[in-house]
């Protein structure tokens, strides 16, 4: 029986009976938490063995994660891999293959990655607990990535400059090697332990508001960094810092589209300001 959830259904009969209103309140929020699940994607970057793509899948079902991309793995599918996964083949047999880190996370608009050690110039730094508070706030409003890195080196550098934050999990400092499938575990725990704590529907952070997508903010820095060379301020032969600085400023501020294409009319308009400029003879004031 398929049921409606309109203020007009009452399986019980006339009037509001208590116990169907709960029952409804309760539908309603598992069906809330359900899509914050479905919003949430797993994204390992070139895993080198394929028993750790099982073991993740393994650890994802039983969070109630489904959503697995995987960016060039060496080996996938693979026999070992389906053992591994210890039954959890529909997230093996839906999971998405990349080959390119940027599709993976493209239609995200918030994306947290995975470090076990300091950065320079790092993106913000939460622990499990406030990622996934943040996560969950994202997750209601747009899709969310949580990126692992390499089972060797983890994530690169330019990788991170694509994450909003990045989540570090306190291991022993004698020895912080933590498998990638127990890093997925942990923080799928968080996920399902936060969400099993909610009494009514999670916390959004701002429900008006949908963040841009990566594959905009990319198309976004291209266009901001082609501005600052054309007008002179950024120097592509010594660029030191400065891009890397203003995507960590840009991604704190996380905008909306209405915001990021706000933006990219300044851009515009100053890169056509900047060529009449250069089309007007010396002396004179341009038009």
């Amino acid at each position: 029986m398929r049921i409606k959830e309109d203020s007009q259904y009452n399986p019980v009969g006339r009037g509001s009976h208590p116990q169907s209103l709960q029952y409804s309140s309760r539908l309603r929020l598992n069906m809330s938490k359900q899509k914050l699940f479905d919003s949430v994607r797993v994204v390992l970057v070139e895993p080198t063995h394929p028993g750790n793509i099982g073991a993740v899948a393994r650890a994802m079902q039983t969070m109630g994660l489904s959503r697995l991309h995987l960016v060039r793995p060496r080996e996938f599918p693979s026999a070992e891999a389906t053992s591994r996964a210890a039954g959890a083949d529909g997230v093996l047999f839906d999971a998405t293959v990349h080959e390119d880190f940027l599709p993976a996370i493209a239609p995200c608009g918030w994306v947290i990655g995975t470090s076990a050690r300091a950065r320079s110039l790092s993106v913000e730094e939460l622990s499990p607990p406030d990622c996934v508070e943040r996560l969950l706030g994202k997750a209601a409003t747009t899709q969310v990535a949580l990126v692992f890195g390499r089972e060797s080196s983890g994530l690169s550098n330019e990788e991170l400059q694509h994450c909003h934050a990045v989540v570090t999990i306190p291991t022993d400092p004698a020895f912080t090697s933590l498998n990638i499938a127990a890093a997925v575990q942990v923080l799928g725990y968080e996920i399902r332990r936060s969400l099993r704590a909610c009494t009514n529907a999670p916390a959004v952070e701002d429900a008006s508001r949908k963040p841009a997508p990566v594959e905009d903010m990319e198309r976004f820095y291209h266009s901001l960094e082609t501005t600052l060379i054309e007008i002179g301020y950024l120097d592509p032969a010594a660029p030191r810092l400065l891009m890397r600085r203003l995507r960590r400023l840009f991604g704190r501020a996380n905008p909306d589209s209405v915001e990021l294409n706000i933006l990219m009319g300044v851009l515009s308009a100053a890169r056509s300001a900047n060529h009449r400029k250069s089309k007007t003879p010396a002396g004179e004031l341009p038009s």
